[in-house]
């Protein structure tokens, strides 16, 4: 990031027991020198044989701040889990501050997805219609699809590899999925889907969601965008490089996985902006044909499937 640009907005650092993986993405924040940086660890499994002290490591680098800084943190005594770690730990995020950067311990920005993030986070402050900023474009990232005139697109999808929020947005979020039920026995899901095959695959999702089946916390993140109707902001180029995929991994093992090492390329400024606050409807079916499976939610049924059975 121009060392010029005083970043604004607080960070929210999700981490566990990669002392590695967090080390790489500490550092990028730590050139970045958020104003407040707010640390939310998972506790270790007491059947994992060295885990405390992975996770001891872990805090201590995620923490090891020498820039004028707030350091706030919400640390697990024991082990919760992907689902209820992450969403209690971002519901205390969005408690504690009204807007937030949110990287995981896996998750590389570039140095300009700070500044993007900011600026967006103050543009889209007050339109109830942008619920997230997002740092990943899968699509580009994968070389796939058009090239965007303007710094970034709206889509009714958002990876969350690197992003940004708003407490006004995070309110939507309920991770039980308490809704559900009613929208799909209305068949209002339907509207929010591109084709029969994607409302079977959202329906077989939800179900198993709100049956406590699947220990995650985004899919229902997701699912608060699309039942809103917001919208995500995703720039023109990819600004995130997963790092975390392989056998220490939460929930995707394979290191030869399309999306796993994507190159973090750089923004420029000033941004140019969209002409309208609308999903670009072209680029989200190409996103949901390319990047949630060629064949409709083929590659997540089958990680839905491993997270089930490891249950």
């Amino acid at each position: 990031m121009d060392s010029s640009y005083k970043l604004k907005t607080p960070v929210a650092f999700l981490v566990f027991n990669r002392p590695e993986t967090t080390r790489a993405v500490f550092q990028r924040i730590r050139d970045a020198k958020p104003p407040k940086l707010l640390v939310v660890a998972d506790g270790p499994r007491s059947a994992r044989a060295g885990e405390a002290e992975l996770c001891r490591r872990t805090r201590e680098i995620a923490t090891a701040v020498d820039w004028d800084c707030e350091v706030l943190h919400d640390f697990a005594v024991e082990n919760l889990g992907c689902k209820t770690r992450v969403s209690s730990g971002l519901d205390w995020v969005f408690r504690t501050v009204d807007e937030a950067i949110v990287l995981e311990d896996d998750c590389v920005p570039s140095h300009s997805f700070f500044r993007f993030s900011d600026e967006l986070l103050a543009r889209y402050r007050n339109d109830e219609r942008v619920m997230q900023i997002c740092g990943s474009n899968l699509l580009r990232g994968m070389g796939v699809g058009p090239a965007v005139e303007s710094s970034y697109y709206f889509s009714q999808y958002g990876p969350i590899w690197g992003w940004a929020s708003w407490r006004r947005a995070w309110r939507h979020y309920d991770v039980a999925l308490s809704s559900w039920p009613g929208i799909r026995d209305t068949g209002a899901y339907k509207a929010f889907c591109h084709g029969r095959a994607e409302q079977k695959f959202r329906h077989d999702l939800y179900d198993k969601l709100h049956r406590g089946e699947i220990d995650t916390w985004d899919y229902q993140w997701g699912f608060a965008k699309l039942a809103s109707g917001g919208l995500s902001v995703v720039p023109r180029v990819n600004l995130i490089s997963n790092i975390g995929f392989g056998v220490d991994a939460t929930h995707i093992h394979d290191r030869a996985h399309p999306l796993t090492n994507l190159v973090a390329a750089e923004i420029g400024f000033p941004l140019t902006h969209p002409s309208s606050v609308a999903a670009d409807r072209e680029l989200d079916r190409l996103y949901a044909r390319t990047v949630v499976s060629p064949s409709w939610g083929s590659r997540l049924t089958r990680k839905i499937g491993r997270l089930v059975a490891a249950r």
